[in-house]
């Protein structure tokens, strides 16, 4: 049906008039858009489908991927590229008067992310396909997902997210293969041949239904599958209270992330964890043992990744199968168990290393508690053997200590591999962080840099630099990202320079049409485009960013004889529902920007945009025309970042400080071809150790810093009084913990540098054209092969390669 354009209109038509029963000058563009998916998924099918066969006939080890986020985006146009159709489907709609990003625009990017986490499972998924690797996704399918964002009078609104409201074109629901799991209940023992059984009664079962996605490889015929759970009503619950089971069955998959901030959301979140693990770890062993008789050695055909604390309860499900169902002993099951798991670390922040109260986390999953209590006992003996009396280093590393389940250092002990998503990163887990892990289990820790799908936020996102790039060094890179590094030989050319300013020109226009419709704000194509887009966290530093704006606004109203290059300040990000200070980092940021952009002569040389509901769609047309990427979280705290490489891969110099991958960022660039500034980690950690920064003190002598400070409180906003006063309270009261206000002086500077360098246009691009030339190191494929070998031991089956 896609063989050329004349095939596919007839096929195209003919599908049409069958699933809507009218002719096509009465259909709709949502029909349009639901009639090519349509036609899509079952062109893949037949790949997916022998895929599937093949792996199943394989005894080659393969990779099952467990996350809670999997950011896909939108897959229409994806699909299109990496099967090698788009062109033909172009031509054949064009004929019928149908403008494909048209129809796309009726798609609904998938609610099963939130922000890099799951943006980066998306990425990964990608990168097994294509390299024609065995690996299977497994998320949960949220009727939700996270929210819909609205900005009403400048606050966030929460709203639901509707991403499910006409279907999901590319699933395939899957009833006969729904799973069973248990909640609550109780557990009782019984002497069996020697050996203590247990039995889970008296349960509360929910059925986990699955809806399958094909993840299709570029130019290869490898379809490998996303698998989502959706929990379900069991046909006949045991519950006395048959509306209320209903009713909390559907939550555990309707919002991603349910507000923890009480005992009941904390219980959702933690059924949400199981739920996924507990479905997804059946499923795996239920398709193992069709091809073997047992387990024993399952750790040589799986390999099970724990993408962040989340899943960590795979650690214990398995072992739970593997005990009770599988009647094994604990030491064979436990060395299988280690020998399974693998676990990535995304964070170093306490708050999101979770940690489950045991009142809460024992009567939900009492079997699952009673066998972490047991791994626990057995590792703080190990532990007693290397440190003999040393109580405090035991209890700081024991999996429950002081009423809490720790999920990090669950993860730790029950897996063989324990990786970090950048260098900076995994040495501050290895000297830091988890220093004592490290001592135990040196062996364990790697590091895994992050990385991008090229084909995602080059090819689909940019076809306009795509092409540039294409002319210039020829197309072996489209298939090898590391070849753009042919590009920097060509960086200094100036028709090429002007060639890409062009293209800038170009995709600035399409980003400013958008802001238009979207926000009603007009703004100067030919400013700097300067860009933070990013989940909202303090940490992140949206607050520096927002502090220098108003900082330039002080000094562009003082002094007539201060001069910038006008700039277009743009702001997207999301805060979660419960945190109250990214709520409010998010007003100021829009209070800010009604008052410069609505101030005659400043609004000439400055503009603010926040755009809401920042998503992967949106993100697909702020990359490619940003000039500035704005990468400024506070050294040490950020573990790696994506959205650094996927700006760089769209010439955008990055201003930032040397954490996470920024760090390898600038060693491939050059510190010349970006901005850095602000506090090293070491800087930081001897801070947060020793202590000796006070925020007073650079408040009271540095006049910049108290005017912008000042402004917070004393009126600068009229119609916000008292709305920021948290704040400043933050920053002089509490002693600015992300040290805002001691990076300020150094991040002024680096802007500085920023508006003299993009005056010397040609240097800066020049500039950008060096940092595409280097973004192929931070391909995703780059990573996932690094994963495939030193961490997951799998090869490529794919049916061609």
């Amino acid at each position: 049906m896609f063989s050329n354009k004349e095939s596919f209109k007839t096929s195209f038509l003919k599908r049409l008039e069958g699933m809507y029963g009218k002719v096509f000058k009465d259909s709709t563009k949502r029909e349009q858009y639901q009639t090519l998916g349509n036609m899509v998924r079952e062109y893949m099918s037949s790949d997916w489908i022998e895929t599937n066969e093949l792996y199943r006939s394989d005894s080659n080890k393969q990779v099952y991927y467990l996350s809670i986020e999997f950011l896909l985006g939108r897959l229409l146009g994806q699909n299109l590229l990496n099967l090698g159709i788009r062109d033909v489907v172009v031509e054949g709609l064009n004929d019928l008067d149908i403008d494909l990003e048209e129809i796309e625009e009726f798609e609904s990017d998938a609610g099963l992310g939130n922000g890099g986490l799951g943006r980066l499972a998306a990425c990964f998924l990608d990168s097994l396909s294509t390299l024609n690797l065995p690996g299977h996704g497994y998320g949960i399918r949220y009727k939700h997902g996270l929210f819909d964002q609205k900005i009403v009078d400048g606050y966030q609104v929460e709203l639901p997210e509707q991403w499910l409201r006409h279907g999901n074109v590319w699933e395939v629901r899957k009833p006969d293969e729904a799973i069973e799991v248990s909640f609550w209940g109780n557990i009782e023992s019984r002497n069996e041949n020697g050996r203590l059984v247990f039995n889970h009664n008296a349960t509360e079962k929910i059925m986990a239904v699955p809806y399958d996605l094909p993840v299709v490889g570029y130019e290869t015929t490898t379809v490998n599958t996303l698998r989502l759970w959706n929990a379900e009503a069991a046909h006949n619950p045991p519950h006395h209270d048959v509306l209320r089971y209903k009713r909390e069955t559907e939550a555990v998959t309707e919002f991603l992330y349910p507000d923890d901030t009480h005992d009941e959301g904390k219980i959702l979140r933690l059924k949400q964890q199981y739920f996924l693990v507990s479905a997804s770890l059946q499923d795996i062993v239920s398709n193992y043992r069709k091809k073997n008789h047992t387990l024993k050695n399952l750790h040589k055909e799986v390999a099970i990744h724990i993408n962040d604390t989340h899943p960590a309860l795979a650690i214990p499900e398995l072992m739970r199968i593997l005990l009770d169902e599988e009647r094994m002993s604990w030491d064979e099951a436990w060395t299988i168990t280690r020998q399974t798991m693998s676990y990535t670390n995304h964070t170093i922040l306490s708050e999101a290393l979770e940690k489950w109260p045991i009142h809460l986390f024992q009567p939900l999953l009492p079997r699952i508690y009673m066998i972490i209590e047991e791994i626990n006992e057995r590792f703080c003996k190990k532990l007693w053997e290397k440190y003999p009396g040393n109580w405090n280093h035991i209890e700081n590393m024991a999996i429950i200590a002081h009423g809490l389940v720790k999920m990090a250092h669950l993860a730790i002990v029950g897996s063989y591999s324990v990786n970090g998503v950048a260098k900076i990163h995994s040495d501050i887990l290895k000297n830091r962080e988890m220093r004592n892990f490290y001592e135990v289990y040196p062996d364990k820790f790697n590091n895994k840099t992050n990385g991008i799908t090229h084909r995602r936020w080059l090819i689909k996102a940019n076809p306009q630099l795509t092409n540039l790039i294409s002319e210039t060094i020829g197309t072996d890179w489209l298939k090898d990202p590391y070849q753009l590094i042919d590009l920097k030989r060509h960086a200094y050319d100036p028709a090429l320079k002007e060639k890409f300013d062009k293209m800038k020109q170009e995709r600035k226009a399409i980003l400013a049409k958008r802001i238009f419709e979207q926000n009603g704000t007009i703004i100067d194509e030919s400013s700097i485009f300067d860009v933070q887009v990013k989940r909202m966290h303090a940490y992140k530093r949206q607050l520096l960013n927002v502090l220098h704006i108003m900082y330039l606004y002080n000094r562009l109203k003082e002094d007539s004889n201060f001069k910038i290059h006008p700039r277009t300040f743009i702001f997207g990000a999301k805060a979660s529902p419960g945190y109250y200070y990214a709520k409010k980092i998010i007003k100021l940021i829009n209070s800010l920007a009604e008052k410069v952009n609505n101030d005659s002569e400043i609004s000439k040389v400055l503009k603010i945009v926040f755009l809401e509901n920042y998503r992967v769609s949106l993100a697909e047309l702020i990359f490619p025309a940003s000039d500035v990427s704005e990468q400024i979280s506070t050294a040490s705290k950020e573990a790696s970042g994506t959205g650094n490489m996927k700006f760089m891969m769209n010439g955008a110099l990055t201003i930032g400080t040397l954490d996470g991958a920024n760090v390898e960022i600038m060693e491939a660039v050059g510190r010349e071809n970006m901005f850095i500034f602000g506090l090293t980690a070491e800087e930081v950690q001897c801070y947060e150790e020793k202590g000796g920064y006070y925020s007073s003190d650079y408040y009271h002598h540095d006049s910049r810093i108290r005017g912008v400070i000042d402004n917070l409180v004393n009126g600068f906003f009229p119609d916000a009084f008292g709305e920021f006063d948290p704040i400043y309270d933050s920053l002089l009261g509490e002693g600015d913990q992300y040290f805002v206000l001691r990076d300020f002086s150094s991040y002024v500077e680096a802007q500085e540098r920023v508006d003299k360098a993009y005056y010397d246009r040609e240097k800066w691009r020049e500039k950008a054209l060096i940092n595409i030339a280097h973004s192929g190191y931070f391909s995703s494929d780059r990573t996932i092969k690094e994963y495939a070998d030193d961490i997951w031991g799998i090869e490529p089956v794919g049916i061609r390669i």
